[in-house]
Parts: C-alpha cells; structure tokens; sequence
C-alpha cells in the first residue's frame, strides 16, 4: 500500500534525508521517498497507518516538520519556505555545508555539526561614509554639513563590525576570562608535583580543591557553556559531533571532581591522596575547554581568512560615481546608478558599474578581474566592467548594467555559490564522519574497561584519565573541514585570475580531464573578425553591389561575423537596401529579401540549401583564400552565386602556448569549427594540432563529445557561442569564454572572464592544486585520528610507558582543525 503526503518544513537535502529516515522507522512502513523540490513524502507499507501516526512522530521528533495530506489546507504559515537569507551584509552557512545550501538570518551554531556559523559576503552597495550629528543620531547624511535640528558639525558615522569580527570579538573575551581562572587552577594541581608542597602548608589539599571548583565555575558555565549546549543539542537530535566528545569527555572530569568533592567516602581508595581527599580533575577540564575555546578562536580567525577574495573583489566596487546631466557633473551614490546614464569617469577612478565607452578613450586595469597585469587600452564603443581601474585619461560611459547585473557582482555570487557547494570526494568524509563519533565513545567504553581491568594501580583512575583523553583527542571537524575549506579559497583564487567556478564538482572533474574540445572563432582566435576583401565573379555585379546585399543582410544579424561586415560597409558607405524575411540558419549562413530579391550568405552547405549555382571562378577565389586560414562566406543572388566576402580572425597570442602546454600535461586538443575545411586546417597547422573537424554543426560538435565519452575519455569543452551550449552542457566540464554569449556562459560549469585559452590552463592547474590539498587534508585528519585515538587510549603504555594527558589530547584536538584550514590558506599563494 502506497501513500502521498505533503511535508512541511523542509528547506535543504539534509531536512528531506532526516524527514526521510524519521519516516522509515515508523514500524509498518517498508519504504519512505521524500522529495524537496515537491515538498512530499511517498509512503509504502505493509497496511494502513493512519496519518495521525506520523503527525505524531514528527511532532516527537522536534516539531520542526509537520505532514499533511496532499491537498489538505493548513495554516498559511505553513507553506515550504525557502532557506531564509541572512540580513546585514550577508547570509550566515556552516562552514562544512552539513545542511547543503541552507542559510541563516542570524549568527549562531550549525544545528548539526554545532560549527560556528559564518557570514557571506554576497552584495554590492555603497558604503561610502555617511555622516551624523553627536546630539541627533536619527540625521544621516551623505555628506558632511550641519545638523539641520540644532546647528552641529555632522561627524563620520563608525562603520559598524561584521558578524565575523563581532563573533571573534566575542570568543576573544571568554577566552581571556576563561585563561584568567584557569591558570590558578592549573598552578594548583601542578603543585602537586612540587616536592613539600608549599600550598599545602597554607591549607590542606581538600581547601584547595574547593579553590579550584570555584574558579572552574566562570569557566564552565560562561565562558565555554556553549560547547556543553552543542554537545546537549547534538545528543538529543543525534547529530553526534565534536562538541558531543567535548562535552561529554570534559562534563564527565568536572562532575567527578565534584562528586568527590561532596561524597568522598563513597569513592574507593585508589581514588584518594595521601591525606584521604579526593583526585579531582578541575584542571583537566577546564585547560580541556580552554584549549577547545583556543581553538575555536583561532578558526575564526582563519575562517575570516579564506573568504578574502570574495572581500577583496567587494573592495572593488566604488562608493561614487560622477553623472552627467544635461552637461553638469554630480556626484552620487553607486546605488543610484540607472540604466542608460551618462557617467564621467575620471583618471585613478574605479569604474562604476558595467557599460560602453560613448566619448574619449583610455587604458584600464581589469587585473582584478581576469588577471592579467598588463593595462587594456579602450576606445569609444569599447565594453568596461565594474571594479576595473581607470588610467591617466578622463572618458564618458553609457551604463549598460548596473546592481546584481554587472560583471563584479555575479562573480561574487558564483564563488559564494560554487563555494559552498560540494565537491563528489566530500561524500567520503561525510560517510566517515556519520561513523565516527560513536565509535569513538565505544572505544572510549572499551578503554575504561580494559584499563579498570588490567590496568596498575589505581586501575580506575588510569580508566577514566583515558578515557576522557580518547573522547577528547578524536576531532570529525578536521575531517568535516578537509573539502569545504580548500574548496572556498580554491574558488575565491581562481575568481582573482579570471576563472569562474560554477561549482565544486567542476573543480573536481577538471583534474581529470584528458580531453579538451576547441572552437575556432572567440576561442583560438579573438573573436573580432574584419572583412579584408569583397569579391564580384559574376558579370553585371560589381564589388560595392556585393557589399550592398551583404550589409543589407547582415545588418539584421547579430553574429560576429555579420557586425564585422557591417562595420566595413560603413566604413565603406555603401548605401544599405530595403531587406526583408531574414532568417538564420545555425551553422550555414542567413537568407532574405533584399530588393526584392532572393539572397542567402554563407558556407558552401548554405549554397547547396538554397540550390545556389557557382562558377568555377567564384570556387577557385573561395578556395584559395580558405587555404590562408580565412573565412569566406559566399553569396547567391536568386540562385546564382555572384561574390564573396574575406574575413580574417587573428589568433590570438595566447592561443599557442596554451595549447601546448595542456598538450605536454596529456591532453590531447581537439578543435571542432563550423568553417570550411581548409581554413580549419591552416589554423590547425599554425597551432599544431593533429585532431580537428570541420564544418561542425551544433548537433555534429554534441555528437562528437558523447562519442568521446562512450570511448572512456573525460571531455571539457570550450565555446563561446550558442551554437556550443549543446556540446557544453554534454560535456564532463563545460568552459565558455566570458567574451561570449549569455546561453554559453549559462551551459557552462567554469567561466574564463578573459576569453583566453589560457585560462584553461589556469582552470586545470586550480582544479590539480585544490584536489591535491583536499587529499592532504583528509590525510593529515584520518592519520591524526588513526594515530591519535589508539595513543590517547594508552596503546603505548605496555611498551614505552607512555600516556596521552587530556589537557595535551584537547590541545591536539583544538590544532587539528586549524592545521587543516591553515593548509587550505596556502592555496592563496599558489600559482596557477
């Protein structure tokens, strides 16, 4: 018996697996699927379990999700709601993506893993200084001037702290107070190891065992509290994490020592001193927790670290810019910015938002953005992008894109995206790390017990000290950190260097890739052609009657290859006909009515489609300038082909090299073009490449790519057109060229701002560094917990008598973390 309800409550995969598992455990049910995306749960059973059921064990499961039959009506506050974005400057996300994409609107814990939640920086706006009065703080303004109620000087308002610097302002303060009472009681307990104890000769030790459960309570119930309610939360939703070792290993030391405190008698005598108090272990947990608030401190310090890029490229974006009205500059706000303005920008200035030079000209700086070093000098109709750096020459802009829309801001929100996104190898240390923490407490169990058993004398002292150590030492954060970490600045470098990572898989799937397919036109070559010859073969045409029907044609086109035919017709000024029914045929050419007359332009298959007589002439001319490497498209006039058009694309510098040394890592380079043979193979030999095809139509290029795979090979694909979104969206990983078009750059999984087969090269250097600093953070945290869990649980005492302190274990456990975030830093450095 099958049944269908709807779910309520679910915002994220990890929800709809916990709704999942919570349903799949109702006795009578033999199968539960639940869908996000629909908001349903499909039930099998083995006979009908009333709704009421699994209302019931949802509401015992927390209350947080609720079913309902499909259809059914209920509180309009129950729709599914989408994960609620964070307010300020951010979202706030667990830095281990326990819950996928779902995001918070407030700083906080991760409700599964118990990590501290930290912010994303995800939009652009202006924050130039604003400016108030000391006595009216409701006054802000823009600029400075006087308080319009009372007179006053207005005063620059203090840029408030983010959550991240308030967060580690916060652990900051606790752990000094925690540092301040701990010391004392780690003095007193080191004492003991003092020959004729001179605190002993103040007061018996059991006065000073009151001394030390007094100065542990600041400790254990402000400063590091939080950790025993992560470690409380997570036993009762069973989401076992670090936090439940933490505070279990250090709540067990503290209530012993207090147990001891008050019921002394009741403990046996190998628990007891000389002078009958007994052993308590203040300063175990309170150096534990210290050391575990150290280490929290020092990740949220690295933590602010590996979203430096996102910072930096936020940095970019300036707070004014300068409008042009009606011939009078003003200064306003980014934020103020519409579509179609006027915008002056001034030499040193930062380019406000995306646009096209309308007047003057200029170098610009767009390192920031893909790169490159060296300036780009920008001529009137040329594009700019926000974030970009103005040379020594004043020119004005018309705003083409502006807020969410502009260049800068989607970088951003792809590398917050692809940041936290994961990666196909994190599944292994999820996997891990579901297992990990119960049995790290029976291993625990297991060591109280052996060592209770077989343990010297006192047995059960040794028994619990490693016990506590094994609980302590184990850390699944290093191992829940390893991906995500060195995912996030992988991401954020390569957005420094012009490579856009759409998503971690990506990043992944690059590192294999033994296959790159090319397209010719915007990718080897720069994708600005221009028209170096026309061709008249037919009596009674001339070369200016040629021109005419080409532009009137193209003028209706929007390819490249037509604007560039265009451009040179006025350059020319040729007068433009009256033209008609155009139609574009993907991969042949266009057709239309120009003059009244039936006219199609494009490659020899656009010919024989339009059943296109040509003279040998005419063929001989195409096919010499085909040879050189041109394009030649060909025209027909009412069925009779009458001339031709030479376009040259220069390839660019970078196109060669790069080939090359993709080729020397084994890569074989495959390019696929829609041109004529022989200009594919003059490219081909220009590059040296052995494998190309031409005359590739969309359909042929997906055809290739999947036959590739069939073969075993992993196949990335580069293109610029929409004639390649197809073949992108097939591919193992899809790269667009960021010159190209918006159909491409969304088929794709990287996009290379710059247009530059360089920056493949740059993509798969990335994915080789990332992918190996991911191994060697799961490495140094499955071998630090492979060595460290025996060790602490006293593996070496037979045989070198030595033992693993708690206080050392807690300081291990508290680097291992930040030794695996460190390791990810390092990729900032990199060189790709």
């Amino acid at each position: 018996m099958k049944h269908t309800y709807h779910i309520h409550g679910m915002t994220c995969n990890g929800c709809r697996s916990h709704v999942e598992s919570t349903l799949s455990k109702v006795e009578g049910v033999t199968s539960a699927a639940v869908d996000l995306e629909k908001a349903e749960a499909t039930i099998q059973m083995e006979s009908h379990i009333p709704i009421e059921t699994f209302q019931q064990v949802l509401k015992n499961d927390g209350g947080k999700y609720s079913i309902h039959n499909l259809g059914e009506h209920h509180h309009a506050s129950e729709k599914r709601e989408e994960s609620p974005k964070g307010q300020g400057n951010g979202t706030f996300y667990c830095p281990m993506h326990c819950e996928g994409d779902k995001t918070y609107d407030k700083h906080g814990d991760c409700p599964v893993c118990g990590m501290d939640l930290v912010e994303e920086q995800t939009q652009l706006k202006s924050v130039g200084t604003q400016y108030t009065c000391p006595m009216h703080p409701e006054i802000v303004r823009n600029q400075p001037g006087d308080c319009p109620i009372c007179g006053m000087d207005l005063v620059p308002m203090q840029p408030s702290l983010s959550a991240e610097e308030k967060n580690y302002k916060k652990l900051s303060k606790k752990f000094w107070i925690a540092v301040a009472f701990t010391l004392p009681i780690f003095i007193m307990a080191m004492s003991e190891m003092v020959p004729n104890n001179p605190l002993y000769q103040i007061m018996e030790q059991k006065y000073w065992n009151w001394i030390q459960f007094g100065l542990s309570i600041p400790v254990v119930f402000y400063a590091t509290w939080m950790f025993f309610e992560r470690a409380y939360r997570s036993i009762k939703t069973w989401n076992l994490n670090m936090f439940t070792l933490i505070g279990i290993g250090a709540g067990v030391a503290w209530l012993f020592s207090v147990f001891g405190l008050l019921f002394p008698d009741v403990f046996p005598a190998q628990f007891t001193t000389h002078s009958g108090a007994v052993h308590v272990y203040f300063e175990a947990a309170t150096v534990i927790l210290t050391l575990v608030l150290l280490g929290q401190l020092l990740e949220a310090r690295a933590h602010s670290k590996t979203n430096n890029a996102v910072k930096e490229l936020l940095k970019l974006a300036p707070n004014e810019a300068v409008r042009v009205v009606n011939g009078q500059e003003e200064v306003i706000a980014i934020d103020e910015i519409k579509l179609g303005d006027t915008l002056r920008v001034k030499p040193g200035d930062k380019i406000p938002v995306d646009g096209v030079i309308s007047e003057g000209h200029s170098s610009v700086d767009e390192a920031m953005i893909t790169g490159e070093p060296i300036p780009v000098d920008k001529q009137e109709g040329d594009k700019v992008s926000s974030g970009t750096i103005n040379g020594k020459k004043s020119f004005l802009m018309t705003a083409e894109k502006v807020g969410s829309d502009t260049l800068l801001s989607q970088i951003i929100d792809m590398v917050n995206k692809a940041s936290r996104s994961q990666a196909p190898i994190q599944k292994l240390a999820d996997r891990i790390s579901g297992y990990f923490v119960p049995v790290v407490v029976l291993i625990s169990v297991i060591t109280f017990i052996v060592w209770a058993i077989f343990g010297p004398e006192p047995a059960y002292v040794y028994a619990l000290v490693n016990a506590i150590a094994v609980l302590i030492i184990a850390c699944p954060c290093a191992l829940g950190l390893a991906t995500p970490m060195s995912v996030m600045v992988g991401v954020g470098k390569g957005a420094q260097n012009g490579v856009l990572i759409k998503n971690a898989e990506a990043l992944e799937k690059m590192d294999k890739i033994d296959t790159l397919i090319i397209d010719k036109t915007g990718t080897i070559t720069e994708g600005r052609p221009s028209v170096e010859k026309i061709g008249a073969t037919q009596h009674g045409f001339t070369e200016t009657d040629v021109l005419q029907y080409i532009i009137s044609l193209n003028q209706l086109s929007e390819h490249p290859l037509a604007e560039a035919t265009v451009k040179y017709g006025k350059e020319q000024k040729a007068e433009l006909l009256k033209a008609s029914d155009f139609n574009s045929v993907t991969g042949k050419g266009v057709t239309g009515i120009v003059n009244g007359k039936k006219v199609a332009l494009g490659n020899e298959k656009m010919m024989e489609e339009g059943k296109a007589s040509l003279s040998e002439q005419l063929l001989k001319e195409v096919k010499e300038q085909q040879k050189l490497g041109k394009t030649v498209p060909m025209l027909s006039v009412d069925g009779k082909g009458i001339g031709y058009v030479v376009i040259s694309d220069k390839i660019k510098e970078s196109s060669k090299k790069a080939i090359e040394e993709l080729q020397s890592h084994g890569v074989k380079v495959i390019m696929l073009t829609g041109d004529n043979h022989d200009t594919a193979k003059a490219v081909a030999e220009t590059l040296n490449l052995a494998d190309f095809k031409a005359e590739m139509l969309p359909q042929d290029k997906l055809n290739e790519v999947e036959r590739l795979q069939k073969e075993g090979r992993k196949v990335a694909m580069a293109g610029d057109g929409i004639n390649d979104a197809p073949a992108l969206a097939k591919s193992d990983v899809g790269i667009a060229m960021g010159t190209g078009t918006d159909v491409a750059i969304e088929s794709a999984a990287i996009t290379l701002v710059k247009g530059d087969l360089q920056g493949i090269v740059k993509a798969r250097n990335l994915s080789v560094k990332v992918m190996k600093n991911i191994k060697q953070n799961l490495f140094f945290a499955l071998i630090y917990n492979t060595l460290g869990v025996p060790i602490a649980a006293g593996v070496l005492f037979p045989f070198f008598g030595l033992l693993l302190s708690p206080m050392i274990a807690a300081l291990a456990m508290s680097f291992s973390s930040v030794s695996v975030i460190m390791n990810a830093l390092r990729l900032r450095t990199a060189k790709i």
